[in-house]
Order: C-alpha cells, then structure tokens, then sequence
C-alpha cells in the first residue's frame, strides 16, 4: 500500500506541475463552437494542444490556417498552430495527452429525447487509447448521470490495460480521473471575455476536481468546484431551463399583448427599470442554439426515470416550440388582408442563424419556419450575410442559396426572422410589399406594410 500511494502522490505532483509549468499535453474532441474556442485559450497559455475531430474537412481547413466559425479568425488558428496546436482524426494520438476534454454534440432525436450516440462513439474512441493517470472532461451539455452511467462504463469496459475510473477509497496506480465541466459558450457576445466566465467542474473524486480545477484555472479567472459530476451536469441545465422558462412568458405574454394592442418591448423596457427582482428576456419566433431547445427535454426525459413530471418545464418548451408555428401563421394573415393566399407567394426569410450576427445554425427557429412555409405552398427564399447556402443537416434539408437584397422588390412577404445588425430595416420596409417583422427589428418605424409578430 505504501509503494502505491507512493506512486499516487507523484503522479498528483507530475499532473499539477505539469499543469502549471504549461507541460500538461491537452487533447480537445470536437472542435465546433465550443471546442475550438477553448482550443485557443488553451494554446494562448501556451498549452501544446491536439484537437480531434471525424469530420476530415475541419482537420483539412485547421492544417491550413484557416477557420470555419465567424468570429474565430485565420490569424489565431496561424497562433495556435505556433504555440504547436495541431488536428487530427487519430483518435489514436490520444495516448499522446495528458488531459481529454470531450465538446461533442448532444442533440434530441425525432422524438425529442436525448441522442448520446456522440458522446459514446467518442468514448469508444478513447477507451482503446487510455492510459494511467489521464484526466477525462467531458464537457458536453447532457443530463445529470451521464458521465457516471454512460461515460465511464465504455471507458473501463474498452480500454486495453484494465483501467479504472478513480473513486473514494479506490486507490492505485490503474486508475484514470473523471469529472464534468459544462461548456458555457454564448455565440456572438462580444461583452464578456471566455476568460471571465467561471467555470463549473465536478470531479468523481476530490483528486479529479483538484486535476481539472488546476488545468480550467490556468485558462479561466474563476473555477467553482461542485460536489460530483451530476451536480455540475445538473449546474448546467438549470443554468438553460431558467432561460426557457422566462423566454416562454415572455412569448405567451406577447401573444396576449399583440391581442390587446400593446407592445410587449415597451413593457418589458418599462419593467426592466425596476433596480431588483426583474431581468428582462425577449421574445421572439422560437429558440435556437445548442443549450436552450435541448436542455429541458434532456431533464424531462431523466426525471421520468424518478417517476417525476416536469409539467412547469414541458409547458415552457411547448410554448417555445409553438412559436414558429405563431409566425407562419401571422405571415397567412398579413397576406390575406391584402386578398393574397400564402400558397403561392413568394416570400424571403431574413436571416437563418439562430440569433443575431453569428454563423450558427442549430435549432435555428428558421429552418422551421422555411419548412413550414414550404408546407403551406408558399414559394419560400432566404438571405443571410453568414450563410451563402445551406444544404442538409440532422432535421433539415433545404439545398438553397441565399438570395440578393436587391431582389426584396420581388416578393410578396419580406419575414424577418434574424435580426443581423447588418440589414439596413429601414430600406427593407421602403421597398418591400410586406414586412412581417418577428425580432422587433423595425422598432421605431412605422409604416402601412408592416406587421409585427
């Protein structure tokens, strides 16, 4: 026993000085909106990072120096390349690192239930790769129980030199460390700097959230350490239910308010100079992003596990989810007072990312509201300064091209649906037909061809 707790406690000073030295080898999976990001803190300390990926086109564009996210520039893919960053779809380079961060998506199925089939696939991946001592992070937004439940089985079942995840009480030198630390990326905000936003980790064990702590604290200002990895999972959604929830009385409220003839942003403006007990939400065509849809859903489907109903929570992602539906909807009416069906008009979507001045598609209300439309029989375009096309995704199929502004003359409805500070709105409504105007966009102007939503 002394020989391995020995070897137990030079292995915590080789992880922590490594740590600070900058020696500690990181390896991030996943290098989309959250991955990435987090790849370049690491890499401006001076990290030596590895990124992984299965998609060959990202690696393709990285090696080049290039990026494919908007508000990540050429010039800091060329810096980290420097500080020795580099990408690769060898998962079997993961034996090479020291720390594993896991920034893979967790999307709903079909049936809006949670699909982990990345977060497994990724853990198949690595458990052939592990060796003693690596520090595992999984950093994807998930329900409470996953790492334990679903992360750590495939990674001991799979790995090749009978390695054991660290527990209390489970000391020696076949062991890895476990803990979860939930991504809190928020796409196109520019007022809070990624260094300045705390961030949340759980270990299995004391010893992983000492390990993960120590590696976060080198790249964040502020590292909140948490009880267990469900307690930081559980951190996470509640972090994004809490937005759910106050957007959807936001969106009931505005319904009511459109009924009786009141501006729902007027009055939340007027609320929101009360100093205490009130932050103001927005409503809007419905919710996008990688968190906000998601997350409710996640906790609803575990809570069923409990013989428990999230009726509040259910009900709040039933109204979001009604919203597009609002939308299409007020565009058949606008265009009917003006004696015209939507079936066969033509009408152009501004805006297909899922909120304003960011190249991010996911969930994006958008793709909802165009198919909709497209069920309706209308004759549906789209413009997107960010998007120059868009094909197929997961929910999606669309294979169109963004149309030129110039053409807004052209169609029956112009639908404002992303609010990219790029639109000059007073021009759009000088020379469109209709607009229906879902983001509040055109506040300030009026005019007959107008409708807000």
């Amino acid at each position: 026993m002394a020989s391995t707790t020995t070897a137990g406690t030079q292995r915590t000073h080789s992880f922590l000085d490594k740590t600070k030295a900058r020696e500690l080898r990181v390896g991030v999976i996943g290098l989309g909106y959250v991955g990435l990001p987090l790849t370049l803190l690491f890499s401006e300390q001076k990290f030596r990072v590895t990124g992984f990926d299965v998609d060959q086109r990202k690696v393709d564009t990285l090696a080049a120096g290039g990026s494919y996210i908007y508000r990540i520039l050429p010039e800091e893919i060329s810096a980290a390349k420097a500080a020795g960053f580099s990408a690769t779809t060898d998962y079997a380079r993961l034996s090479d690192v020291d720390a594993i961060i896991i920034c893979v998506p967790t999307p709903l199925n079909e049936h809006h239930e949670p699909d982990l089939s990345y977060i497994e696939n990724t853990a198949k991946a690595i458990a052939p790769n592990l060796r003693a001592g690596q520090l595992v992070v999984l950093e994807s937004t998930t329900y409470p129980g996953t790492t334990e439940e679903i992360l750590i089985p495939i990674l001991e079942k799979g790995n090749k030199l009978g390695l054991k995840a660290a527990r209390l009480g489970v000391p020696g030198e076949n062991t890895f460390y476990v803990a979860f630390s939930p991504e809190r990326e928020d796409p196109g905000n520019t007022s809070v700097a990624r260094r300045d936003i705390p961030k949340v980790i759980g270990g299995l064990e004391p010893l992983a959230t000492q390990y993960a702590g120590a590696l976060y604290n080198s790249i964040f200002n502020r590292v909140v350490p948490v009880s267990s990895p469900a307690a930081a999972e559980m951190t996470k959604l509640l972090e994004n239910i809490y937005r759910c929830v106050n957007i959807a009385l936001v969106n009931e409220l505005k319904l009511l308010c459109l009924r009786m003839g009141i501006d729902i942003f007027e009055v939340i403006h007027a609320a929101s100079t009360k100093p205490f007990g009130f932050q103001p939400f927005y409503p809007g065509p419905g919710l996008g992003g990688h968190c906000i849809p998601i997350d409710p859903f996640y906790l609803s489907w575990k809570a069923k596990e409990f013989d428990f109903h999230t009726r509040f929570i259910e009900l709040a992602g039933e109204v979001n989810l009604s919203m597009p539906y609002h939308v299409v909807s007020t565009v058949a009416q606008a265009l009917n007072k003006r004696k015209q069906a939507l079936n066969g008009s033509k009408v152009l979507v501004l805006g297909l990312a899922y909120k304003k001045d960011i190249d991010d598609l996911r969930e994006s209300p958008s793709l909802t509201i165009i198919e909709l439309l497209q069920k309706d029989g209308a004759a549906v375009s789209y413009n997107d300064p960010f998007f120059p096309t868009v094909g197929r995704g997961r929910k999606y199929d669309l294979q169109m091209t963004s149309t030129l502004l110039s053409k807004i003359e052209e169609f029956d409805c112009v639908l404002i649906v992303t609010d990219h500070s790029s639109y000059d709105y007073k021009d759009i409504v000088n020379r469109a037909k209709l607009v229906v105007d879902s983001r509040n966009a055109t506040q300030g102007i009026q005019a007959d061809n107008v409708v807000r939503c």
